[in-house]
């Protein structure tokens, strides 16, 4: 194997973050969009180090090189922490490039040094009677172990100085962000808006804390640490399951620390005393960052200034088929309905479980959840169908990683209402977006399915790009109850001609087509493989794209994540096409497409193309046979391949250049091209049912 070939999936990771933070960077987004990015981004790397990072550790203790690309954990360790670091320099300079464009606004962020009079008796008004409640300050001892701290908090590490004897006190205090918030709006005049942030709130009023010690000086220094978020649980699939999973959940608590993010100004001292506590050694990942963190919070951005300062709305589509005030099931006797999120309402899909639930005619309803919403109308829906007498089964995964404690409450809840739960297959992730249901139609058992590329949560729904197919199409119907036969016992492996069903023939499936257009290329004809996902990495099946591409195949690949692919990988100066896009929804969408013509061949899918999903979790792809939904699909593709506003080519250096426009042409926005587009279908159908009354 020539490893050259091959791209680490965790450096590609942070430059796919890199992507995140140059939005942040951009003049022409609207300004608190911008500041949302910089929350994405340090969202997004909180959890690549709880995850990804913890992961290198203990590869690194194992010693074990990568069998992809053949370089070691530490190599990649050093790699990781050199970007990191580098990224966040920039990240530093984004921030206060965009407080200065605030203040262009009229918007100011304050801190407790610069609040005037009013300002002042206003901000100790909130401490006393919100904040104060809320601290408990720990005083660190030399002989007291640390409680265990949360790696998903802001602690100010504090200092007492008395100068006459030169001792110093030590204590911590955590920003009860989820009681409070972050932000604070503070008296100004009416052509500004002033904000502090909480950390400003109690430095403000520090000495009111710690009046009972005998002080000079005292100052707070913000820090934060990310702990190893792995969880190790024994997967026998039974009652336990939950027992076991609630277990590793407190374990994760006190994990092994794998990042201290700390402010520059903290004094050697207190740096010093908290690394030893926190049993940091020099090998850990120690960075120096700036006054502020948990950049996250920032996501949450008050919604100030004028309309300019944020994206123009882009309300949800009423999809042209679905009906207003009747029943969808004798649509879908006529054709699929494919919804395209967030472009078409999620209340659709809700619309669908609220029928189905009360429709005296429906008998089972069975649905996969990965994440729902915190409080989620789709749950909602399939509680009120069992009390209403249908049968229902829900499939929870509770191994969501960050949403193991949610899910177990919603299991819990829907155990209560008599929904039948299964939890999971041993040894698998179920990921699969699957929901199915039976309907006695004359006398006939009719089945129905809904295969997604998402989540069934309408939350993400408003910002993450995704597909849902309804279908009454016998053939994948009854595939997708198959699917859930397998779920209730695991050692019924159907065979599927619609579905591609992971890890039993996913991977053999995509090996097939691409073989296929291989050989369509070698006898004269023209070969397809375009790919839209969020990950790429692998190395099987990218080795296989080089095969494809080296055969004259025309494969194009639009990535958001992960890419292991080396586009250039025999430095032959043809490069396998390659773009990545991050724009104001989050591109998460999968579908294959192969072929061209009548050969042409559109499944949406559950699955990234990576190991986890093709050999260890339980995904589906679902074929797309109508042919104007395929047009559909075909047709995002084509004007995602277009984009010169936010996509970027990726190479082998994955520099994340823009694709620009030419010389005297627009900037071309493909996310608003196909809400326009799918506008256009809309109004084309409404005007055609107006023409035909």
């Amino acid at each position: 194997m020539i490893y050259s070939k091959y791209r680490s999936k965790e450096l590609s990771w942070l430059f796919f973050n890199g992507r995140v933070l140059q939005e942040a960077s951009k003049k022409e987004v609207p300004l608190i969009e911008r500041i949302k990015f910089l929350g994405i981004y340090s969202n997004n790397l909180d959890e690549y180090f709880r995850v990804r990072v913890a992961l290198l550790k203990r590869l690194v203790q194992l010693r074990k090189d990568s069998e992809i690309d053949g370089t070691s954990p530490l190599e990649t360790l050093r790699e990781v922490n050199r970007v990191v670091r580098q990224q966040g320099l920039e990240f530093g300079k984004i921030y206060e490039q965009i407080i200065h464009e605030l203040e262009d606004h009229n918007v100011y962020m304050l801190d407790e040094k610069s609040l005037n009079q009013k300002q002042g008796e206003y901000v100790r008004r909130v401490f006393e009677h919100k904040v104060r409640p809320k601290l408990m300050p720990i005083i660190i001892s030399k002989r007291r172990p640390l409680p265990d701290l949360e790696d998903d908090a802001i602690y100010l590490g504090v200092i007492l100085r008395k100068h006459k004897t030169g001792k110093s006190i030590y204590a911590l205090l955590e920003l009860p962000v989820d009681a409070l918030g972050r932000f604070f709006i503070v008296p100004s005049n009416e052509r500004t808006t002033s904000m502090l942030l909480l950390d400003d709130v109690i430095r403000f009023e520090l000495k009111d804390i710690f009046y009972m010690f005998d002080f000079d000086e005292i100052g707070a220094y913000t820090f934060k640490l990310t702990r190893d978020a792995e969880l190790d649980i024994d997967d026998d699939i039974s009652e336990s399951y939950v027992s076991a999973i609630a277990q590793s959940l407190e374990r994760r608590k006190d994990a092994p620390p794998v990042r201290f993010v700390y402010d520059r100004e903290m004094p050697e001292d207190l740096l010093e005393i908290l690394l030893r506590k926190l049993h940091f050694s020099k090998d850990d990942t120690i960075i120096q960052g700036g006054r502020y963190h948990n950049f996250k919070d920032f996501m949450d951005f008050p919604k100030i200034g004028g309309a300019d300062m944020v994206y123009e709305p882009l309300p949800p589509i009423r999809h042209e088929y679905y009906p207003n005030g009747q029943s969808v099931f004798p649509v879908l006797h006529q054709r699929d309905i494919l919804l395209h999120f967030p472009y078409h309402s999620f209340l659709h899909f809700i619309d669908f479980l609220r029928e189905a639930s009360i429709d005296p005619l429906v008998q089972d309803m069975k649905i996969t959840i990965y994440r729902v919403a915190k409080h989620s109308n789709v749950m909602d829906a399939l509680i009120n169908a069992a009390h209403n007498g249908k049968r229902v089964t829900v499939v929870m995964e509770l191994q969501a990683r960050f949403d193991e404690a949610h899910n177990i409450k919603w299991a819990n809840k829907l155990a209560d209402a008599g929904i039948k739960v299964i939890y999971g297959v041993k040894g698998l992730k179920v990921h699969s977006k699957l929901c199915y249901l039976t309907r006695k139609e004359k006398g006939k058992l009719k089945r129905y399915a809904c295969v997604g590329t998402g989540n069934f949560n309408e939350d993400s729904a408003r910002v993450f790009s995704d597909h849902l197919l309804m279908t009454a199409h016998e053939g994948i119907a009854r595939e997708v109850g198959s699917v859930f036969e397998f779920f209730d016992k695991n050692y019924r492996i159907a065979r599927y001609s619609h579905l591609w069903v992971s890890p039993f023939y996913l991977r053999k499936r995509i090996n097939e087509l691409i073989n296929k257009e291989i050989k369509v290329v070698k006898q004269g004809g023209e070969g397809r493989i375009w790919l839209k996902m969020n990950n790429l990495a692998d190395y099987k099946i990218i080795k296989k794209l080089y095969e494809a591409h080296r055969a004259g195949v025309d494969v194009r690949l639009n990535v958001r994540g992960m890419f292991s692919l080396i586009p250039d990988y025999d430095n032959n100066g043809t490069p396998i096409p390659c773009i990545g896009l991050i724009d104001r929804l989050l591109e998460h969408s999968r579908f294959y497409i192969f072929g061209t013509g009548e050969r042409q061949r559109i499944y949406i899918a559950s699955a990234d193309l990576m190991s986890r999903n093709l050999d260890r979790r339980v995904e589906v792809a679902c074929p797309v046979y109508d042919e104007n939904l395929k047009n559909e699909l075909l047709n995002m593709f084509l004007v995602q391949w277009k984009d010169t506003s936010a996509a970027r080519i990726l190479d082998n250096d994955l520099s994340n250049r823009l694709n620009k426009p030419a010389d005297g042409e627009k900037p071309f926005r493909s996310q608003i091209e196909f809400y326009n587009y799918l506008n256009r279908i809309n109004q084309e159908v409404g005007d055609e049912a107006g023409t035909n009354k």
